[in-house]
């Protein structure tokens, strides 16, 4: 009587997997009761998060929590955006302070493995650099002997310089803030010689100085930064939408879809892939615990990943980085997102 009881659960438990559907997580629960996402991220990181002169955040990891919210609240703006300082993003995440972590965070084994956390995606690919004054006619991180290095506490930027150096036997000082304003302030004040971390910060910080062209970013590249959202580890339906909502919007680009275009093309589309992902075909959302046009939202509140990138990163943006490995797979570069079937 118990195998056959046993049994009978199992095959329960395949018809549920099979049926297609998706029981919604805690966090998912809480997140529908509050009528918020609450997303933690930089402080001030310049393309990554920041407000405007209207007080608004912007970002391309602000885009990440809006996209959330458009799939899971209907309303892109539907979220409360914390600042955290590095040291504190983790414990505000693994504290349930915060419902995901978009603060431009590399992906680690450490991180992945230790924290209670789990990366749900790529949506910046980065490396590590140096950026010093011109006056002091540096040109490779070689040259930077004895040099005071400004560098932000709780961040993987400490370690790969304390890697890098000893490696090639060059002695040097670090000196550490724990915020990154404080380490901006500090390099553009003469304490440091030298500032060190992700390349696409540099050209923030560089963008950022009344002085820019005072300012060299080395070509050294010294570092591997894969840069993502996070999550709690332990609710793998909430994990699951907001992995999906970032691959949604990489997927819209691949297929042409933007914000200005994504009405007409769901209208007319007899693409499969194009009506599983507007809503319009086959039913993908349910399997996330949502509505059918949780991926629609997204490019229409918040556009596909390009534009994202465009208007935070890019050509529209102030700091004008090249698209270069975050281009899409199909167009020589790194982002690839699996498929919505």
């Amino acid at each position: 009587m118990k195998t056959t009881s046993l049994l009978s659960t199992a095959l329960l438990g395949i018809t549920v997997a099979a049926s297609g559907g998706a029981h919604a997580g805690k966090v998912l629960d809480s997140v529908k009761a509050k009528g918020q996402v609450v997303c933690g991220v930089n402080t001030s990181a310049p393309g990554f998060s920041g407000t405007d002169s209207k007080g608004e955040w912007r970002g391309l990891d602000v885009d990440a929590c809006r996209a959330v919210a458009a799939a899971v609240l209907n309303d892109a703006s539907k979220v409360k955006f914390v600042p955290l300082n590095p040291p504190q993003r983790f414990t505000a995440l693994q504290s349930g302070e915060i419902d995901m972590l978009a603060r431009n965070t590399t992906w680690s084994l450490t991180r992945d493995a230790s924290l209670g956390v789990v990366f749900t995606g790529i949506n910046y690919y980065d490396g590590q650099g140096f950026m010093v004054p011109k006056k002091f006619k540096v040109e490779n991180a070689k040259q930077l002997k004895n040099a005071e290095i400004c560098l932000q506490s709780g961040t993987t930027s400490e370690k790969n310089v304390a890697d890098y150096f000893k490696a090639n036997g060059i002695p040097y000082k670090s000196v550490v803030f724990d915020s990154p304003e404080a380490a901006h302030t500090a390099f553009f004040s003469g304490r440091c010689q030298v500032i060190s971390t992700d390349m696409s910060e540099l050209a923030g910080i560089r963008a950022q100085s009344p002085n820019a062209d005072d300012y060299a970013i080395l070509a050294d590249v010294i570092s591997k930064e894969p840069l993502g959202p996070a999550v709690r580890r332990g609710d793998d339906e909430w994990f699951a939408i907001v992995k999906w909502s970032l691959f949604a919007m990489q997927n819209a680009e691949e297929m042409g879809i933007t914000q200005g275009n994504v009405d007409k093309i769901k209208a007319e589309s007899k693409d499969p892939n194009v009506q599983r992902l507007l809503g319009t075909g086959e039913d993908m959302g349910k399997q996330l615990g949502l509505d059918k046009e949780w991926a629609y939202r997204i490019v229409k509140q918040v556009g596909n990943y390009g534009e994202s990138f465009d208007r935070n990163m890019g050509e529209n943006s102030p700091l004008k980085l090249p698209r270069g490995v975050n281009k899409l797979w199909n167009d020589g570069g790194l982002m690839y997102a699996p498929p919505i079937r």
